[in-house]
């Protein structure tokens, strides 16, 4: 169940009606357990459990699906930088390096199965009862919920924090659905968007510099929404590049001619590896303005894209 954006200026709603917890910059996660042994997905179900090896054990829970968001957590703060450095690993033993120099936290808030119980149609807040009562494995948590959405929003922009989900009390959960029965406000502009070509470095022929970003639109074409280069480290330019070399192609994925100062020496690839970008809002032609690279979106698939608003 996908929550549905606020619009620009917008603020959570109010009522008793509602609930509201902190949006957490991380990864959607869902933890299906079943005879004491857990498997993580992504939401796309791409399988997640290798890559965070510190979140298997599950102490006394033997039955169960949950769901909630992995977060890397640096210096008291949900960090998407850090995550997306451990969130695609699949390789056991670089997994389990990375999980000591960086764990990361289940922060669950749902819970759709206990015990063969179905749940999907009991109310958010009888959900989120039962899930209160659980004994949760090492570092899963259950973070709070307020009454007073308004004052969370400004707590959570004081502290630097993504923002804040509203979730109607009397809802029931629809797997895969985008519901307005969750909102989500946020206090900064996030798009993720597919990688349709690549420019090297100055003076370089193979090492990225800047990634060609771009958006489905309709008859399955793919829309141009900038170029971004900040905030490529190298360790995601390392990852990239692993990622994008088998997917070259000759002639550009994008509809339309583009301007020549963003593909001048561009290498085209088909449009399969998604990243997520920060950005100030849209300039001229549904640009981004000053898009900052975050990280690689390894559990999100290119059907699955939109427009942020």
């Amino acid at each position: 169940m996908l929550a549905t954006p606020v619009g620009p200026g917008g603020a959570p709603p109010t009522g008793p009606q509602w609930s509201h917890e902190v949006k957490w910059d991380g990864m959607r996660v869902l933890a299906d357990v079943r005879d004491g042994e857990v498997r993580l997905l992504s939401r796309n179900e791409t399988a997640t459990t290798v890559a965070f090896p510190e979140l298997v054990a599950t102490g006394s829970l033997t039955d169960a699906h949950l769901d909630g968001e992995v977060v890397a957590m640096v210096d008291g703060r949900p960090s998407f930088a850090a995550l997306a450095e451990r969130m695609h690993v699949q390789d056991a033993r670089r997994a389990a390096a990375l999980a000591e120099r960086l764990p990361v936290t289940y922060l669950v808030f749902d819970i759709v199965r206990l015990y063969g119980v179905d749940l999907l149609a009991r109310p958010l807040e009888e959900r989120r009862a039962t899930l209160g009562r659980l004994e949760l494995p090492d570092r899963w948590q259950v973070p709070p919920d307020y009454e007073d959405g308004q004052a969370l929003a400004a707590a959570t922009l004081d502290q630097g924090l993504e923002g804040v989900v509203s979730k109607r009390r009397s809802s029931r959960y629809q797997p895969g659905r985008r519901s307005p029965d969750w909102l989500k406000t946020l206090h900064h502009s996030t798009q993720t968007a597919v990688i349709g070509g690549w420019r090297p470095q100055t003076g370089t022929s193979t090492h990225l510099g800047s990634l060609l970003l771009g958006l489905p639109g309709g008859d399955g074409r793919l829309d141009f929404i900038g170029r971004a280069g900040s905030g490529l480290t190298a360790t995601m330019a390392a990852d990239l590049t692993r990622l994008l070399t088998p997917l070259r192609r000759e002639h550009s994925p994008f509809v339309g001619a583009l301007p020549h100062q963003d593909v001048a020496g561009a290498v085209w690839v088909e449009p399969a590896v998604c990243v997520e970008v920060r950005h100030l809002g849209l300039g001229g032609a549904g640009r981004l303005r000053q898009p900052v690279l975050r990280g690689l979106r390894t559990d999100v698939s290119i059907e699955e894209l939109r427009r942020e608003p």
